[in-house]
């Protein structure tokens, strides 16, 4: 049920009520009139029951049937004059007042009060007198038919006029509701025209408001999304240069390398016994080949591990563990992955890697950790990743803007519709948990 609909029907109610009241009135007034005829008719009577009374054992019925034939109708009374067999002898006429015509039965049941007859006892007979308030009715009723006229044209005509006006005032919420609907609908620059009224005025300056908002607010999350549709772009970008570097680097730095250390051990072979210097000196090129050779390979891993291309992340990751036990076997480090691994899209596997490693890293390298458990998992269409360690704990200012490791992790993180969160956990420690939704980022290969 509509609000216009609502406060009419209150509104008629009230009305109605109103009229009720009013109604009610005029018919307890008629009542009362009505009763007052019955009561001033009633002293009539009186009178001329004591003049019968005094007449009635001299008077003989034949002449009491003359007398009440020239009395004619009393006021507001019948009178019938019956014989000792109960025989009607004599009844008065009926009323000349508005003749011919009667209030209705309904109308006249609730103004007319109890009507009493009078019986007097004759020598040979009875006279019975019978008040008669019909007339006094048909005055009521004549009296009250205009008022229900003009109170129920009243009624309507105040219901339709009541309608309008709801209307009217009404159009400032019609036109608000308008306005939500095409909001809705996509049109966020949807506004209200300026409304009459104080109420409409304020109620329109705050959808407008809103609407601001809300137009503001679409605007600046398009913008965010199309900066993570750049950063993403910008990631997987950066990925595809460091993947070149990387098989440059391997192939032909690797192979140059190979072939000096190649060089060196020979030439350390034939000089061997004929010249110290010269053997010293190829076997110091042979050991910085091995350094260079051991810097690359640590650098290629840095730029893109090979393992991620060739076979696959969980091997990637795998990798990524036994190089870490390698450099630190101090530290006890375990890896679980239980969520297939070989369905999802290069990007979404290149973040998981670069999390899980910028992560290992910190807790290697900043929170002197002795223990660390790495866990990737799936679970309602998302990818969770999870690096625990008990070391110091994140540093009360990580998330500024000088730490590069932890902001890549969540623009890769948020770069994919993700997020990123760290907790630190008791009694020393932290956890690093990332959510990369599957959905939009997934493919099966």
């Amino acid at each position: 049920m509509s609000l216009r609909l609502q406060i009419n029907l209150i509104i008629g109610t009230l009305l109605a009520v109103f009229a009720s009241l009013l109604i009610g009135f005029q018919l307890s007034d008629t009542r009362q009139s009505v009763r007052d005829e019955m009561e001033g008719a009633s002293v009539v009577a009186t009178q001329l029951l004591s003049r019968i009374q005094t007449r009635t054992d001299q008077t003989s019925l034949s002449s009491m049937t003359e007398f009440v034939v020239s009395l004619g109708r009393v006021r507001a009374h019948e009178i019938e004059l019956q014989d000792e067999a109960g025989l009607t002898i004599y009844r008065s006429p009926p009323p000349i007042y508005k003749a011919g015509r009667d209030a209705p039965d309904w109308y006249s049941h609730i103004v007319t009060p109890p009507v009493q007859t009078r019986v007097i006892d004759l020598p040979h007979g009875q006279l019975l007198l019978r008040a008669d308030p019909s007339r006094a009715v048909l005055d009521g009723w004549d009296d009250f038919l205009p008022l229900l006229t003009t109170v129920l044209m009243g009624f309507i005509l105040g219901n339709i006029l009541v309608y309008m006006l709801v209307g009217r005032a009404l159009k400032p919420i019609q036109q608000v509701v308008q306005g939500l609907h095409d909001i809705g609908q996509g049109g966020y620059d949807t506004r209200l025209p300026p409304m009459r009224g104080q109420e409409a005025r304020l109620m329109g300056q705050a959808f407008n408001a809103m609407a601001q908002s809300v137009q503001d607010g679409i605007a600046a999350r398009e913008k965010a999304r199309e900066a993570s549709q750049l950063t993403q772009v910008i990631q997987t970008r950066i990925e595809e240069v460091r993947g070149q570097i990387a098989r440059e680097l391997h192939d032909e730095l690797g192979q140059q390398v190979t072939a000096i250390k190649s060089v060196g051990l020979a030439i350390a072979h034939r000089a061997k016994n004929l010249d110290a210097q010269i053997e010293s000196s190829a076997h110091m090129v042979v050991s910085c080949a091995d350094a260079i050779y051991e810097e690359v390979h640590q650098l290629v891993s840095k730029l893109r591990p090979l393992a991620l291309d060739r076979f696959g992340l969980q091997d990637a990751l795998q990798d990524l563990l036994e190089d870490a036990r390698t450099r630190h076997p101090q530290v006890h480090l375990s890896l679980h992955v239980d969520a297939p691994l070989d369905t999802l899209a290069d990007g979404l596997s290149t973040a998981t890697y670069r999390i899980m490693q910028e992560s290992l890293t910190n807790a290697l390298r900043h929170a002197q950790a002795s223990k660390i458990d790495m866990q990737v998992s799936l679970l309602d269409d998302a990818l969770y990743l999870t690096v625990r360690d008990n070391g110091l704990g994140p540093s009360p200012d990580w998330a500024q803007s000088g730490h590069y490791g932890v902001i890549g992790m969540r623009e890769r993180a948020e770069g994919l519709g993700g997020s990123l969160s760290f907790e630190a956990l008791s009694p020393s420690g932290v956890q690093v948990r990332a959510v990369l939704p599957l959905r939009h980022n997934q493919h099966h290969v």
